[in-house]
């Protein structure tokens, strides 16, 4: 049970100095302010926030990282990934996975949303354990110490109407009495880690039918439910000539959407969509780094905000794994769509300050994990800054949040905690040097694969 003392702290109710948290089982159950350090208490120098919820990732696409910078756009990329995927093995999957989430803890993200759909083999077939691949994402969850709600993706078709897969869509494949096996072998696969979560993912409103969503929504049993929404505008295109909807409108017809889901990306919006989806209480699930990768669009996050919508940042293809970036970019992306200074922020609130506490407790409720704050009842996740970074010296207060998000150009991050365990220690994973060899073995192979 052991307890924290940290000189500065960022707490719901603002900052505080000299704080020492106890813990239980990895829990805050006490925040005591202007304490006197014991020799007892582990001391961490530093400014701590509360760690922040990456509430979408697809760890497998860390390893294919710059391999698809050739232009084209969202659909000629997803055939890289699709001739990626077609190689990769469990032994693979689990390598990339322990790169990608020891990379989130060094970035300041302490709990991550999986949205895993790489169920099969290279061949389309089933391995002997229908959670094979899920497991591999629980091991690589234990061995960085990340927070983790595993995902499981219920991927049927190719396209609307029911269209086949493609080959290259093999691996991902299930259908509803399959999924429901998967996910309850799923769960098995993490009922060890500390705190894990488990959800459902219909993939897409192209991947699965409005029945099959239907059921599958009817087997998250009162978990969270996340899926991909009017990502790309082809894709809202071919909804309305599909359904003679858009996938806000069509979605929001066909299942009860509250707070329990996770909209990932819904950059396509009209303003009256936008207010409906918001209403639900859904978390918007933004991913800046990716959507401008591919060429998706710019959320309206300005309408989102009016209409009391919440949102998390997530790393998605994991092209770059950072938050500060995430949140520079979800800014910057509106200040370019309506070509001015516009801040997310309302007015006396530090910008930093409300995309950091936004997207913790957005993520959060993604993620269906007690975290985003530090507080008695929340994990003990917690993400200690550098003072001594150069962009942070001479900041205080909210100022520390606007340098850490908007003039950082590297890493501020010196120390991580979760769920009580320090697991980034001097500003590198406690098993970096392991994790990297194993990755190196794993990149050397698929080079020759």
């Amino acid at each position: 049970m052991p307890s924290f003392f940290l000189p500065t702290v960022l707490l719901p109710a603002g900052w505080a100095a000299n704080v020492r948290l106890s813990t239980d089982g990895g829990v805050i159950t006490a925040v005591e302010r202007n304490a006197s350090v014991t020799s007892a208490d582990i001391v961490l120098p530093g400014i701590a926030l509360p760690g922040l919820p990456n509430l979408h990732s697809h760890a497998f696409q860390r390893g294919m990282a710059g391999l698809a910078q050739r232009g084209g756009d969202f659909w000629s990329w997803r055939e890289v990934m699709y001739r990626f995927v077609a190689v990769l093995t469990p032994d693979d999957i689990e390598a990339i996975a322990a790169l990608a989430y020891m990379e989130m803890l060094e970035a300041g993200f302490t709990a991550v949303a999986e949205f895993h759909y790489l169920h099969q083999g290279v061949d389309g077939a089933e391995y002997a354990n229908p959670a094979e691949t899920a497991a591999r994402i629980a091991e690589a969850a234990e061995q960085t110490g990340i927070g983790l709600t595993l995902l499981p993706v219920f991927y049927a078709h190719g396209g609307f109407n029911a269209a086949p897969p493609t080959p290259g869509q093999r691996r991902f494949i299930t259908d509803l009495d399959r999924y429901a096996v998967l996910l309850e072998a799923a769960a098995s696969a993490i009922a060890t880690l500390p705190d894990a979560r488990i959800g459902v993912a219909p993939h897409s409103l192209r991947a699965a039918t409005a029945t099959e969503l239907s059921k599958v929504v009817q087997l998250a049993a009162g978990r969270v439910v996340h899926i991909h929404v009017a990502e790309q505008q082809r894709e809202v295109d071919e909804c309305r000539a599909a359904t003679g909807a858009t996938p806000v409108q069509y979605l929001l017809a066909r299942v009860p959407v509250d707070g329990r889901w996770c909209i990932v990306h819904a950059t396509h919006m009209t303003a009256a969509e936008t207010t409906a989806l918001a209403a639900t209480g859904a978390v918007a699930g933004l991913c800046p780094i990716t959507e401008a990768d591919l060429g998706d669009g710019i959320f309206p996050a300005l309408g989102w905000r009016d209409a009391g919508g919440r949102f998390g940042i997530g790393t998605d293809s994991n092209t770059a794994i950072s938050a500060s970036q995430e949140l520079r970019l979800l800014d910057y992306s509106q200040r370019l769509a309506h070509h001015g200074r516009v801040l997310l922020a309302p007015a006396g609130i530090s910008t930093g300050r409300y995309l950091w506490g936004e997207a913790a407790a957005g993520g959060a409720q993604a993620l269906d994990r007690a975290i985003g704050a530090i507080a008695p009842g929340r994990r003990a996740d917690f993400v200690i800054l550098d003072p001594a970074h150069p962009a942070l010296m001479g900041r205080s207060g909210d100022a520390v949040l606007d340098a850490l998000v908007f003039a950082a150009a590297t890493p501020c991050i010196a120390d991580v905690v979760v769920g009580g365990t320090h697991v980034v220690r001097d500003g590198q994973h406690i098993a970096r040097d392991r994790i990297v060899a194993r990755w190196q073995r794993t990149a050397e192979r698929l080079v020759g694969a």
